[in-house]
């Protein structure tokens, strides 16, 4: 199955939660942290400019690496992947 986000959504694959810390303990279910963090998938077709009725232009694209709020987008299944999807104005920045 595919998905084409509609509108001003974007379609984001979140980072893997870390297993074990830095120094080498492995982390339970239950002390995981969501990563904050993800790629863009798929990108729907521009957010709508009020006054003139055009779409404008996303400032990610696709495969770009994007920080996020904790509770931001929605949360999907897709073909047993877990996705978010989510406005842009839910991003925070985009890691360079």
């Amino acid at each position: 199955m595919k998905v084409r986000p509609l509108g001003d959504k974007i379609l984001v694959k979140r980072d893997e939660a870390a297993t074990k810390t830095d120094s080498g303990i492995f982390l339970p279910e239950s002390a995981k942290d969501k990563p904050k963090q993800g790629k863009v998938v798929a990108l729907g077709s521009g957010p709508l400019n009020k006054d003139t009725g055009a779409r404008l232009s996303f400032s990610v694209k696709k495969g770009d690496t994007i920080l996020f709020t904790s509770y931001s987008g929605t949360e999907v299944k897709i073909n047993d992947e877990t996705f978010l999807i989510m406005s842009e104005d839910d991003i925070l920045g985009v890691v360079e």
